[in-house]
């Protein structure tokens, strides 16, 4: 890390989201912008081992719900496409097309995936056979391809990312559904629970459906300026699948049916820039200690007189780190080359948890002091007491981080019955709560008026229970069939 990226930050995230943003990604050294494809990154280390952990996370838990792991292959038949007409129109313009192999010019052009229905059900139709076989639960992990034609940002717009599909069917409606409400809870669990992101799910409206979708659930992050950052999804997609691609089962009367379908795709590297922006700060990178490349990194202090009698101190409470705590990732920074401050700087910007410090008055008080990435609170810790010390942070430190980014939806939320008063709470920089028309396709004129009027968008409706209700419509005057929650967007 040169001596430019060492200096920190420049901007204030509060006061230039995107700039500071930009600035982390470089400075942290999580990815390399310069690929000489637009919307398309190089992952440095920091963020691949990240991004790995988060993959073993989410496999472990989808696997111990029943999901078993495919792989099946990046390019797709534009034939499959072809099957089911909503999908192909909605995936068609964002679609990278093969037709050659070598000079060859190919019978048929074949889709670089942009996601993989039509490549599980085209398959699904060869391995179920009957009810016996359902619940019929797969995923892979994998990476997708869309040409993404408006301006891409690393980790959140890009024309290559990498995330987890699962695919699912089932006998019935009832069951499928249950499905959806498992990959809710999925979602609240990975991402609430593990990577400290705070979230709420909404029904999206017609209009804003997954291309092919019967219903579509989303979660959106909640960000403390108010805007949110659309995450996983979850989608109940009926028989619009399993007509075109023949999913069948014979139900228990030996009576051929069609399976009700269900997909969820938590996209791994946009969430992971979702964590870097909800969980940074002027500082740099936080990240939870599960997910954290190093955890504990011992900056010696020292000069010439000083240098032997604190490398030897420094070294001991490394070998002590270890043994205390197996699984931790230790760094002794023995670096020359650059000052202490300088070593606290580059270690806070990439966000590791524990920095223990340590320099001739503190061998003489046989004490080290102790850095807390969170908040930066020192406190001084006994030489005697260090392993446990790092053994009770590393049990304590996510959930102190949950308690920081957590917030109450409620308390990011304003009801608004007019226009005017839904600008001024999104001016404020809050959600707010309104009475809407319909959700179906004769609401999307009004939805396109707030958008127009406010800068922001419905979101849909909360999942779960309602506890705000309105008469008329915001827009259009209409009786209110839904409750909807409008909001600005990253």
């Amino acid at each position: 890390m040169s001596k430019e990226r060492i200096k920190g930050i420049s901007v204030k995230k509060n006061q230039n989201f995107s700039k500071w943003f930009l600035e982390l990604v470089q400075k942290a050294e999580l990815a390399d912008t310069r690929y000489k494809i637009k919307g398309m990154i190089v992952y440095m280390p920091w963020a691949t081992i990240t991004i790995r952990k988060m993959y073993e996370k989410y496999q472990n838990l989808l696997e111990k719900k029943g999901h078993l792991p495919i792989t099946l292959p990046s390019l797709i038949p534009e034939s499959n496409f072809k099957l089911e007409s909503d999908h192909v129109e909605g995936f068609t313009p964002e679609v990278f097309w093969v037709t050659h192999g070598g000079k060859n010019k190919l019978e048929e052009r074949l889709a670089l995936r942009p996601t993989s229905e039509t490549a599980f059900y085209q398959m699904y139709s060869l391995w179920i056979r009957s009810y016996k076989d359902l619940p019929f639960k797969r995923y892979q992990s994998c990476q997708v391809w869309r040409h993404e034609g408006k301006a891409t940002f690393p980790f959140f717009r890009a024309r290559e990312f990498h995330w987890i599909e699962s695919h699912n069917v089932f006998a019935s409606k009832k069951d499928a559904m249950s499905q959806i409400n498992e990959d809710m809870e999925t979602t609240y669990e990975m991402l609430q629970d593990n990577f400290c992101i705070p979230i709420i799910f909404f029904q999206r409206p017609h209009w804003d459906k997954f291309a092919g979708t019967e219903e579509t659930f989303a979660a959106d992050a909640l960000t403390q300026s108010g805007k949110v950052i659309q995450l996983p999804s979850t989608h109940y997609l009926g028989k619009k699948f399993s007509k075109p691609f023949n999913v069948t089962f014979l139900d228990k009367n030996n009576k051929e049916q069609y399976g009700h379908i269900t997909c969820y795709g938590p996209a791994i590297s946009r969430i992971y820039g979702g964590m870097v922006a909800i969980l940074g700060d002027d500082n740099g990178l936080v990240l939870p200690w599960d997910l954290s490349p190093l955890h504990v990194v011992i900056i010696p202090i020292y000069n010439a007189k000083t240098k032997n009698n604190v490398m030897k101190k420094a070294k001991e409470i490394e070998k002590t780190v270890k043994v205390s705590l197996k699984e931790c990732k230790v760094k002794l920074d023995d670096r020359d080359e650059i000052s202490p401050g300088e070593k606290f700087n580059e270690w806070e910007l990439r966000g590791v948890p524990l920095r223990i410090e340590i320099g001739p008055k503190d061998i003489e008080s046989k004490k080290v002091v102790a850095v807390n990435r969170i908040d930066r609170k020192k406190q001084a810790v006994k030489w005697t007491n260090i392993g446990k010390f790092v053994n009770d942070f590393s049990k304590n430190f996510t959930d102190q981080l949950k308690k920081k980014t957590l917030i109450s939806f409620e308390s990011k939320v304003k009801t608004a019955k007019t226009i005017i008063e839904i600008k001024k709470v999104i001016d404020d920089g809050m959600i707010a709560c309104t009475g809407f028309c319909s959700l179906e396709l004769s609401g999307k004129k009004c939805a396109e008026s707030i958008k127009e009027k406010t800068g922001a968008e419905v979101r849909g409706k909360r999942v779960g229970k309602e506890k705000n209700k309105f008469k008329q419509c915001c827009v259009c005057g209409k009786p209110s069939k839904e409750t909807v929650y409008i909001a600005k967007s990253y």
